[in-house]
């Protein structure tokens, strides 16, 4: 009997995440670490596409501070997070995982250009899809672009990877009595500005009914029980 609760799913990840101690870079050990974990899912069966940030190697805000166009910062990020899905790769390729990048802007160099259906294709057949470039367009955020592509892939979750057990209701790190929910609308968490995701990210994915997991990546069990419907992290979806 199938033990899964989520058969395909797309995995939103901060550039942090492959950072070193500093927060900054990528340490070939993280990008390594979380490959591993990548692999731990794909091995039960489960299909994954994955976009990432671009915070360890640019942060737009830095540039706009400075007086920078913000296209320009953007599309800055855009380049960054191509970076990062190249990273991953090698990571996933290192651990004998399939893995195919494909980036929103062309660079047929060192990616594929994104097609949807091409995409689909890699993940039935059992690959790993990373997205680069964001949606390819400036002003909309990584996490935007990973509530598009999980639409557009027919991902069943998109699960938020952080580095908390899920959706507070302030800062953890500066609150020790801060509120975590087991679950959440995604009108409410639009209405606390919890960020969870930026507004628009959680529009797209309340328009079509995309639940969001958000989770601890680090917790090494975290992912897979999460597709097993374990409850673990916070979900946010309809009120229904």
């Amino acid at each position: 009997m199938d033990s899964l609760k989520f058969h395909r799913i797309l995995l939103k990840l901060s550039g942090e995440a492959l950072a070193g101690e500093d927060g900054f870079g990528i340490d070939p050990r993280r990008a390594l670490d979380i490959a591993k974990r990548v692999r731990n899912i794909r091995e039960i069966g489960v299909d994954v596409a994955i976009v990432i940030g671009a915070g360890n190697l640019w942060r737009g805000r830095v540039g706009l501070n400075q007086g920078m166009d913000q296209a320009t910062a953007d599309y800055m990020g855009m380049l960054a997070t191509v970076m990062n899905a190249l990273a991953l790769m090698d990571a996933l390729e290192t651990l004998n995982g399939v893995t195919r990048v494909q980036a929103a802007t062309e660079m047929r160099s060192v990616a594929e250009p994104y097609i949807r259906r091409r995409a689909i294709r890699h993940l039935e057949k059992g690959r790993v899809v990373i997205f680069g470039g964001g949606t390819g367009n400036p002003y909309f955020t990584t996490d935007t672009a990973a509530a598009l592509r999980a639409t557009e892939i027919g991902a069943e979750v998109l699960i938020k990877a952080t580095k908390v057990d899920g959706v507070y209701d302030s800062d953890p790190e500066k609150n020790p009595n801060a509120k975590l929910f087991d679950r959440i609308t995604y009108i409410d968490a639009i209405n606390l500005r919890l960020k969870v995701m930026d507004t628009t990210a959680l529009t797209l994915c309340m328009e079509n009914k995309l639940p969001i997991l958000v989770l601890n990546l680090w917790d090494e069990t975290g992912l897979s029980r999460a597709l097993r419907g374990e409850p673990i992290g916070t979900l946010v979806d309809d009120d229904e």
